[in-house]
């Protein structure tokens, strides 16, 4: 039975998945390339590479960009990490292994980024792909709004001109 979210048994779980894939590529497992992996086992954010690069660095200066970088495509490739482009075309990673499928609202003010789930919408999904004979293998929903606090910040603001 895994942890929940970045729990030590599922950060196990994936650290021997990785190992298993980074085998059978033929590549080394080398201490830069499993730190660069934990740290982002570690955290459950949507992180861009130099994100985790800031966070690699704390545990160890040397490690390069070109190393986060790479890292990370590998553990794409292994299925434990999504790539996603949301509207600021930075590339951000988040885990994919444990995690169930979810959606996205991203504030174009302040670049916060929303998960949620809702069975509705997907049901609804697949009902519009079945009346096209339409099979669905993937997809990504992502929102593209404001956020609750970044309007109440516009607010303020407005309020604040409005009496000046």
């Amino acid at each position: 039975m895994s942890a929940t979210k970045g729990g030590k048994d599922q950060i196990s779980e994936k650290r021997a998945v990785f190992s298993d894939f980074i085998g059978k590529q033929k590549l080394k497992s080398t201490r830069q390339r499993n730190l660069v992996a934990d740290v982002f086992f570690a955290s459950d954010s949507h992180l861009s590479i130099e994100e985790i690069l800031q966070l690699v660095r704390r545990k160890d200066p040397a490690i390069g960009y070109a190393t986060v970088y790479r890292t990370l495509k590998l553990l794409a490739q292994a299925g434990l990490a999504d790539e996603r482009h949301f509207s600021d075309g930075i590339a951000r990673f988040e885990q994919s292994m444990g995690h169930a499928h979810h959606d996205h609202m991203v504030c174009t003010f302040c670049g916060k980024v929303f998960e949620f789930a809702n069975d509705q919408i997907e049901r609804l999904q697949e009902s519009i792909a079945r009346d096209f004979g339409f099979e669905i293998t993937s997809h990504k929903l992502e929102l593209y709004g404001i956020c609750k606090d970044c309007q109440s910040k516009k607010q303020s603001q407005r309020a604040g001109r409005a009496k000046a």
